[in-house]
């Protein structure tokens, strides 16, 4: 049994360290593929243990990994990765509750665009809130702080834990979701997860996935003097495009009353295209990179055979791409959609935490882009919310910030939500 929120103690968090150990993450350039990705995981056992946390590090093979049909997917390289856990123990009479965050971050982008180094975190005051701005602050090392932070509080407050309280960082989740993968497969599992990836504190229990394709768009060079004898690949991928938002809009014509909140539930984008290689040469060959999303319900493969029936269909309608169709090819990561069913524990339980903080509901909506939700539900059964510190649409972008009280306030609530489960 869990207790009620009313019997749940008031353990203090000690912000001071809570920022300091955020400030610390965000210095340490974990972008997805490079070598800090392993440095950030390593930082982390090193301080676990100094903790007095339960430790687990083992070297995750990817090679092998890799090979397993289930396998997310990578966008980038890597021969090696770290795989961690730190336990907090009760007595092994109650739950284990899992707190999943991701320490991968995506690159900077355009430098010019940061009002200083994406990876010298700074503290800002904006509309007079106090926010702290680098790349990961978002997405999403200040959950990964507040979750670490919540787990210190309880364990230095001595209270005695029936159920265990598990802290996992992964690494690969912006790229498919290597870290969460191999923590399965290592057999870790819980009775409940919290993922705190920015939601603004709101409840996610649902994510549309996300499949990356890419299109390869074949033409017929020529001197561009006599550009119309030959057959520009760049031309030819117009069609295909107008083909593909008439797809998007019909995959979002009617869509999972979780989602309505998005304007476009499940886009379908072209982020990447590359074509010729001289200026005064017709193009023969484009190469096109996008990402489509998967709707609340369907697989992966009716998702890809949605998008290869709109390619042939407007191949077939001209005379060149029937006779040299495009090429749709499945590569990097492969999120399916995800889903916790509405009567899991876990969401009643944080919403209860979050309306004892904060005296009012938290919102509950699915999210519009993939997440290691699914890994967590789907392959590992584990009943798993999104609720954490953030506003996703600073994720990604320059000057990425995140909103110090919110990170406090998560960390508040992870501390109750403890208690109130394995307490």
């Amino acid at each position: 049994m869990t207790q009620t929120p009313q019997s749940v103690p008031d353990v203090p968090i000690d912000e001071a360290a809570l920022v300091a150990d955020l400030l610390d993450l965000l210095r340490i350039p974990s972008v997805s593929g490079t070598a800090a990705e392993l440095d950030v995981q390593e930082y982390l056992v090193e301080r676990w243990r100094t903790e007095d946390l339960d430790v687990d590090r083992w070297d995750i093979d990817v090679a092998a990994l890799s090979r397993d049909p289930q396998f997310p997917g990578m966008e980038v390289e890597r021969s090696a990765a770290v795989g961690v856990t730190a336990t907090l123990a009760g007595d092994g009479t109650g739950p284990v509750l899992l707190f999943n965050g991701h320490t991968d971050v995506v690159p900077p982008g355009d430098l010019d665009a940061w009002t200083g180094d994406p990876f010298i975190p700074r503290r800002m005051t904006v509309d007079g809130r106090d926010r702290i701005v680098g790349r990961g602050a978002c997405d999403m090392k200040a959950g990964v702080a507040a979750m670490w932070t919540a787990v210190r509080a309880v364990k230095d407050a001595g209270i005695p834990l029936r159920g265990s309280v598990v802290l996992a960082p992964v690494s690969g989740e912006e790229d498919g979701g290597l870290g969460t993968f191999a923590l399965l497969r290592h057999g870790v599992t819980a009775d409940m997860c919290v993922v705190p990836e920015p939601t603004a504190m709101d409840i996610i229990p649902a994510n549309g996935g996300a499949l990356t394709f890419r299109l390869t768009v074949r033409g017929l060079a020529t001197h561009a003097s006599r550009r119309t004898e030959g057959v520009s690949a760049i031309e030819k991928l117009y069609p295909v495009l107008l083909a593909l938002q008439s797809l998007e809009e019909r995959r979002n014509a009617e869509v999972d009353v979780v989602m309505q909140r998005w304007p476009l539930a499940y886009p379908l984008s072209i982020g990447t295209v590359q074509a010729g290689d001289w200026a005064s040469t017709v193009p023969d060959l484009l190469t096109a990179e996008g990402r489509l999303g998967v709707a609340l319900g369907e697989t992966n493969e009716e998702a890809r055979t949605a998008l290869e029936a709109a390619v042939a269909a407007v191949c077939a309608t001209d005379p060149w791409l029937a006779e040299h169709p495009v090429e749709v090819t499945w590569w990097g990561g492969q999120f399916a959609s995800g889903r916790t069913p509405a009567d899991s524990p876990v969401i009643g339980l944080v919403s209860g935490v979050h309306r004892g903080l904060h005296g009012r509901d938290p919102e509950v909506y699915g999210g519009p882009y993939g997440s290691d939700l699914r890994l967590l539900m789907g392959l590992g059964g584990i009943p798993t919310v999104q609720y954490g510190p953030g506003d996703a649409a600073a994720a990604h972008a320059p000057d990425e910030w995140v909103d110090v009280d919110e990170v406090t306030d998560t960390a508040r609530g992870l501390v109750r939500l403890i208690l109130q489960v394995c307490g």
